[in-house]
């Protein structure tokens, strides 16, 4: 091992209570961005994170303007042309942290509970945020970085990030960089390191169905009228055939397909039938024949119906006939698969299933791309690398389920690939009462960073 590279694993172990202070701060923080009267909260938060960024070493630190909350940027440009340039992303923003009577802790007031830290945000992601400036911290006070590094870390990713892809789009030439680094997915258990090469895009709709003009009498009218809340649930069960599979038209023409080295790796997940059934409570599991459970969620697409509002749906009863009915839809993506065809795909059904009994309404409400990075690309590789020295197995790759749309942003604006890693646990209660971060697994995590940047 290189003595820089031991100077900075060193420097880690010497800051670490500062470096878990300096995280307790960050996280007491209330950065709600869905809350208007946490504006000034998420400004502030801004503000500590840029100053976080100066004294690790950043220069031209920045908290640059969106059209909502700002996002932070900072860069250490000193390694050369000849080195890689990283792009680092991160947020600051967290959710909100209602129900508060479910948390055992006040939210933001951390606390340390055995080998965990407790805090809204802790693990979403101000621990992954902390882990990867305390790394870059380590290795320019202990020797020089190998790597020049930029730091974009946004606040409104709990919103679903509306300003991001114009910010990119903005300043494109100041973001240009080798790959970014999305310390923002996590690992699927504390001896698993994980590196996640796929994430799902979204399309996201409003269908809403109208039969009569007005509410009616159930007695009177019913069996005369076709009643709007069963037109909507017969175009919802058509949605799917007997096998588990989407029938949109077209739906699956362009779907890349897993192929049998995917299939193994996957397969190596631990995330087997047992694994869904005991965490999701779900009688018998369901989905597209001839997939496992973790190829299905990862690597195939899906339709679900988020959900559905008709009628009288209060206590007690009223024998009414609903003038319309509403129904939320998603579609999960894999590579190659667009939202706006989708969008086309899901209104062809429509003209040709929807009775000429009822008119009908689609909205198309979000929409990202899925995106899929190169298992074998330097960048990966130098992080699969990272991770077996600290953790001393193989790492697993894994495809997400869900969607993180500013990876998408980076592959078309910036022409550039992510590593998506972190160190988050799925039992971690992200977005839940009691979230948590870690703490072993978080200080791997920095050890595994410092490794990164010197393999680059």
């Amino acid at each position: 091992m290189s003595n820089s590279r031991q100077l900075a694993l060193d420097y880690l172990q010497k800051e670490s209570n500062r470096f878990l202070d300096e995280l307790k701060t960050f996280a007491s923080l209330p950065s709600v961005s869905t809350d208007p009267q946490k504006a000034a909260e998420v400004q502030k938060t801004a503000q500590w994170v840029a100053e976080r960024l100066r004294q690790a070493g950043m220069h031209k630190v920045e908290i640059m303007p969106t059209g909502g909350h700002p996002v932070v940027y900072g860069e250490h440009l000193e390694a050369g042309e000849s080195a890689p340039t990283v792009l680092i992303y991160g947020h600051y923003d967290v959710q909100p942290a209602e129900p508060l009577d479910k948390w055992d802790s006040p939210p933001f007031e951390p606390q340390v509970r055995g080998e965990n830290l407790y805090a809204r945000g802790a693990t979403d992601m101000k621990g992954q945020v902390t882990a990867t400036i305390n790394a870059v911290e380590a290795i320019i006070k202990t020797s020089a970085l190998p790597v020049n590094v930029k730091f974009i870390i946004e606040g409104e990713e709990e919103i679903g990030s509306p300003h991001l892809a114009d910010f990119i789009r903005q300043h494109k030439e100041k973001l240009a960089c080798d790959f970014a680094l999305n310390p923002d997915t996590g690992m699927v258990a504390p001896d698993l390191p994980t590196i996640t090469y796929a994430l799902r895009g979204l399309a996201y709709f409003e269908l809403r169905v109208w039969g009569p003009d007005h509410d009616l009498h159930s007695g009177v009218f019913g069996g005369s009228v076709h009643n709007p809340a069963q037109a909507l649930a017969e175009l919802i069960a058509g949605m799917h055939d007997a096998e588990g599979r989407v029938t949109l038209p077209g739906f699956y023409d362009s779907v890349l397909p897993l192929s049998d080295e995917e299939r193994a790796e996957i397969a190596r997940l631990p995330i087997d039938d047992v694994w869904f059934l005991e965490n999701t409570g779900a009688p018998a599991l369901y989905g597209e024949k001839g997939y496992t459970p973790a190829e299905r969620v990862g690597g195939r697409p899906t339709l679900e119906i988020n959900g559905l509002y008709a009628g009288f749906i209060g206590e007690g009863s009223k024998t009414v006939l609903p003038s319309y009915a509403m129904a939320k839809i998603s579609c999960r993506l894999v590579p190659n698969q667009d939202p706006e065809a989708v969008h086309r795909q899901l209104r062809q059904y429509l003209e040709e299933n929807a009775p000429p009994t009822i008119r009908w309404e689609l909205t198309a409400m979000v929409g990202s791309p899925p995106s899929l990075s190169d298992r074998h690309s330097p960048w990966n590789q130098a992080y699969l690398k990272a991770a077996e020295a600290v953790w001393g197995v193989r790492p697993l790759f894994k495809r997400e389920g869900g969607s993180v749309p500013v990876v998408s942003d980076f592959q078309h604006i910036l022409g550039v690939e992510s590593v998506n890693i972190g160190f988050g646990l799925p039992n971690d209660n992200m977005h839940g009462p009691n979230e948590k971060l870690h703490l072993p697994t978080w200080k791997r995590g920095m050890q595994a960073l410092v490794h990164f940047f010197f393999n680059l």
